[in-house]
């Protein structure tokens, strides 16, 4: 488990032991650039964590192992392409781009500080999950039996990352953060090189500096360079899909603690509360579909949405009258399974300019790790938004590689050795690929309004949403 909380004592001991690394020391490291810049033969900066990504997850990872106790000799940097995070006031607009972040996640950024800074920001619990199908009346709930815990969050993507930043400046003496900074090359050591040369990854940054690394984390996205670089294969494919995100503004204000999703043949559309008026729109829809939908009004967009929502057009009078059998059933069986149906809020307006699509895909590395190199989050697995599960995955592989690199540097061993990063590698393989392979399999079998397929699909949803046991593990599962 990750420590959540470091005593004085111990930041004091950290602080010292960073002085006398001569990490503390800001001047030191000018003069070094400077001898490098006149001089030319200074030898590259070596660091024991260069982490490649500056986005929610390597972010992250960046304040996790500041965080770290066993980690604080260490020496770590983060490469950010982008510019410094603001850390002003929040906009009073929403984002278009929101994640769902699971109490397992909560917990996680708990650790160093984030969530807190979340809360006092922007964030929107969500006690309930409604999913239903567009060709039948079958659905499936997912609550808490009181209704009192949460079952999620609903955070904009810069809130996490304003918080992530905020930590990031206060572990100042631990990380050192590049911004506008971006890798063209990384030269990885040779395994049959000379035994006094020294076997770490060079990495060559576009202004022509450099810098060697003991472990070169990825956390570089979908199209990881690092990945590519490393020669890590990666199963990948396009789904024929692209996702419309909005801010919608609610035609009632109500308690809005629930996260709604309809499986349309299209795609999945789903309505993710942001405020007691607001909510984040997910639609993922085809290409044209898509295109179409930012091209129209805002009134004809909110029609689209609302009919999406509540049109029964798709609706096949066999598969209703099975299920209405089945639901008979099920009720007579286990009267206390069945939930009760809510009906969807509807849709008054949009945000102006808040709509936009991004295309849908798929993708998973063979390998997560390699020779001083481990992938996390987008780099190492790409999955469809329907079950809101990227960043926790990613998040989840932060806080796994951060356990193990901390009790690597207890034990006294390399950070970069292949030993520990295969044990990351197989625990988050273990976790990841179960939940993507059901992802995957969702998406297809949601995709069809074939008659035998929307029967079976309608049967299996209404006899997991009796069953309180399967309910429980899947939400045990997708909460870690």
């Amino acid at each position: 488990m990750i420590p959540c909380r470091v005593s004085g004592l111990l930041r004091g001991l950290r602080a010292q032991a960073q002085l006398l690394a001569g990490r503390g020391c800001r001047k030191c490291s000018s003069a070094r650039q400077r001898e490098q810049e006149e001089g030319g033969s200074e030898a590259p900066d070596l660091y024991d964590v260069v982490i490649s990504g500056g986005g929610m997850v390597g972010t992250a990872m960046a304040c996790s192992l500041a965080n770290e106790p066993n980690l604080s000799g260490k020496r770590i940097l983060l490469l950010e392409a982008g510019n410094k995070k603001s850390d002003g006031k929040l906009p009073d607009l929403h984002s278009n781009r929101v994640s769902a972040l699971t109490p397992g996640s909560a917990a996680f950024l708990d650790c160093f500080g984030a969530w807190d800074d979340i809360c006092n920001m922007r964030y929107k619990p969500f006690k309930r999950m409604q999913v239903w199908d567009e060709c039948s009346d079958a659905m499936i709930t997912f609550d808490k039996a009181d209704l009192l815990e949460d079952m999620g969050f609903i955070v904009e993507n810069d809130v996490v990352l304003m918080a992530l930043s905020k930590q990031l400046a206060a572990a100042a003496d631990r990380v050192d953060v590049l911004h506008r900074s971006r890798a063209v090359k990384y030269t990885w050591p040779d395994p049959y090189q000379e035994p006094d040369t020294k076997p770490w990854v060079q990495v060559d940054l576009a202004d022509g500096s450099n810098v060697e690394t003991k472990l070169l984390i990825g956390a570089d996205g979908p199209n990881s360079m690092v990945r590519q670089s490393a020669s890590i294969q990666s199963v990948q494919w396009k789904y024929d899909q692209s996702a419309v995100v909005a801010t919608l503004h609610l035609a009632e204000p109500t308690d809005n603690n629930v996260a709604w999703q309809r499986f349309l043949v299209t795609g999945p559309i789903a309505m993710l509360p942001l405020s007691d008026n607001l909510s984040s729109l997910v639609w993922s829809t085809s290409h044209q579909h898509a295109t179409d939908l930012l091209s129209v009004d805002e009134e004809t967009f909110v029609d689209a949405v609302n009919s999406a929502f509540w049109s029964n057009e798709n609706h096949s009078e066999f598969v209703a009258a099975a299920n209405s059998m089945f639901k008979t059933a099920f009720t007579f069986l286990m009267p206390s399974g069945m939930s009760a149906r809510q009906l969807p809020p509807s849709v008054a307006r949009i945000d102006p300019h808040s709509r936009a699509m991004f295309p849908l895909g798929l993708g998973h590395a063979t390998k997560y790790v390699g020779p001083r190199v481990a992938l996390i989050g987008d780099a190492a697995h790409r999955v469809h938004p329907l079950a809101g599960q990227g960043v926790n995955l990613g998040f989840g592989d932060v806080a796994c590689l951060s356990q193990h690199l901390s009790e690597a540097a207890y034990n006294g061993k390399d950070l970069g050795s292949i030993e520990h990063l295969n044990a990351f590698e197989t625990e988050r393989q273990r976790h990841n690929v179960p939940i993507m392979a059901a992802i995957d399999l969702l998406k297809r079998l949601y995709s069809t309004k074939s008659t035998p397929v929307v029967f079976l699909r309608s049967l299996g949803l209404q006899a997991t949403n009796v069953l309180a046991p399967v309910k429980e593990q899947i939400m045990a599962f997708v909460s870690k």
